[in-house]
């Protein structure tokens, strides 16, 4: 009993004290005193380390004076003053970290705008899906978009809304439903789409763009359509399908040559944009994790296999997670084999881009 009860004590550090008082309660103090003493006289012993801590007189220190620093109070934020103006409160902003990354990206933007050097954007569906194509729409107006890649998810989303004026169904209803992505418009359009894309020579986007603008269909959301307002405004559009990743495959219309087709016949017009990147343009990826970041490091590749000289451009990735690839194919791989610029911010599409657009708009 004597020998459990040591065990016990020593080996259950962590509750020790419990078992303590578990003993006391069924033995009594008289017992465990004697066990306490025992096992108070063992740490008593010299350590089993052949090895002894380091000592610390020999240390130099120097004057905080002298130390370089990175932060100083003149790099605080400040308080924001009620009624003050959206410009007053991009002053307010600590000159720190995030805050330091959005200044310059905004100073990329603004030059490579001045420089007439392309400002391309590398959109999710996500993006579309919460909702701010009209602040990218505004942008568009204003001279900072000269390019849009996406995903095929991107181009459902855009061409829904367009349409019907709704998107984004509730998937697990839908699934049990037997009903996911069978929605007849989006399917048979964005097919036909495809085919007459790869008929004409034309990219997927800019097809779609075609078809939105046009009276007949009877579309009546186009104002907050990427699609119309990037056609409308001669704007390249190209849409990257990853085939079976997006409804409209799954479809009795769905042709896979012609979508491949419209789909590469994008990727080069893709290419031919990033090639202008060199000396001053930018790239934003925004919402995409796998299929842009893929896409953007094979134009890379493409611009430079055929010996093009592409380096000295910006770099952005705004998300709220910073994942593998757009890490790896959008920020560090351009920086160090490109010389890009790379600038990450992460935080919801919803509230970046629209603080994004409106520090452009103030600084104009």
């Amino acid at each position: 009993m004597q020998l459990d009860c040591k065990l016990g004590f020593l080996v259950v550090n962590r509750k020790k004290v419990f078992i303590f008082l578990q003993l006391r309660l069924a033995l009594g103090i008289e017992f465990l005193l004697p066990v306490f003493l025992e096992l108070r006289d063992t740490f008593k012993m010299p350590s089993i380390y052949n090895l002894d801590p380091l000592e610390f007189e020999g240390l130099k220190t120097e004057p905080l004076a002298k130390r370089p620093s990175k932060i100083r109070p003149q790099d605080f934020a400040r308080s924001y003053k009620r009624g003050a103006r959206f410009r007053d409160f991009l002053h307010t902003l600590p000159a720190i970290l995030a805050a330091v990354d959005l200044r310059r990206l905004v100073d990329a933007l603004l030059r490579a705008r001045r420089k007439k050097k392309p400002i391309l954007w590398g959109l999710g569906g996500h993006v579309i899906k919460v909702g701010l194509a009209p602040v990218l729409i505004d942008l568009m107006r204003r001279g900072f978009v000269g390019g849009i890649a996406t995903t095929g998810a991107a181009l459902i989303h855009d061409f829904e809304i367009a349409l019907a004026g709704r998107t984004s169904e509730d998937v697990e209803a839908q699934l049990a439903r037997g009903k996911f992505g069978m929605s007849r418009e989006t399917g048979l359009y964005l097919n036909e789409i495809a085919v007459g894309a790869a008929r004409s020579r034309l990219g997927l986007g800019e097809a779609a763009g075609k078809l939105l603008t046009n009276p007949r269909l009877g579309a009546k959301h186009t104002d907050v359509s990427l699609l119309a307002a990037a056609y409308n405004h001669r704007i390249p559009f190209t849409v990257h399908l990853a085939i079976g990743t997006d409804i409209f495959h799954v479809h009795p219309s769905a042709d896979g040559a012609a979508l491949g087709a419209a789909s590469y016949h994008d990727f080069r017009l893709l290419c031919a944009l990033v090639q202008r990147l060199h000396n001053g343009g930018v790239y934003l990826n925004l919402g995409s994790a796998v299929i842009l970041p893929e896409v953007f490091l094979k134009a890379l590749a493409a611009v430079r296999g055929l010996g093009r000289p592409l380096k000295n451009f910006t770099t952005a990735n705004l998300d709220f997670q910073q994942h593998y690839r757009p890490t790896q194919n959008v920020l560090l791989r351009p920086a160090r084999a490109l010389k890009a610029q790379a600038i990450s911010l992460t935080g919801p599409h919803e509230l970046l881009l629209p603080l994004l657009a409106a520090a452009l708009i103030e600084r104009s």
